[in-house]
């Protein structure tokens, strides 16, 4: 049976070093800036940026695409309008967008495709007539990774 840990990441727990409870602040002032942001943006492009930084009345967000990036620039004024109305936003004046594309979640897997009978037998029979040595040794292995 598996037992839940007791590890607490709140920025109030005081057992954690100060440096990591400042950070936890940090990522929670972040994490309530961003679900802001997003709600001011239109529907069809909420899903596709992600608030970066907000400093001297600079956003900043990234969106995934170009063309994401281009309808956040042309649609800055009212998304700006939308945010003064936050008290936290009210002196936003100048909307900064960088297209950063979504990083792929896992590599894919490549699986090594077995040889045919026929193209092994090719490859031997090529692998008899080649004077290389090195070229030889060479065809004969791959020769042997035959489909069973």
């Amino acid at each position: 049976m598996r037992r839940k840990t007791n590890l607490s990441l709140e920025p109030s727990d005081t057992r954690h070093p100060p440096n990591l409870r400042r950070l936890l602040a940090h990522a929670e002032v972040h994490r309530r800036a961003e679900q802001v942001v997003l709600h001011a943006l239109p529907d069809n492009l909420r899903n596709h940026c992600r608030f970066l930084s907000y400093h001297d009345g600079d956003l900043a967000l990234s969106a995934e695409s170009s063309m994401t990036a281009s309808q956040l620039r042309l649609r800055q004024r009212e998304i700006l309008e939308v945010l003064r109305k936050e008290p936290d936003f009210q002196h936003a004046w100048r909307l900064k967008v960088k297209v950063a594309p979504p990083r792929p979640k896992r590599k894919p897997v490549y699986q090594k495709e077995a040889l045919s009978k026929e193209n092994a037998r090719l490859l031997d029979q090529e692998a008899g007539h080649t004077k290389d040595e090195g070229l030889r040794e060479v065809l004969e292995k791959l020769s042997r990774h035959v489909k069973d």
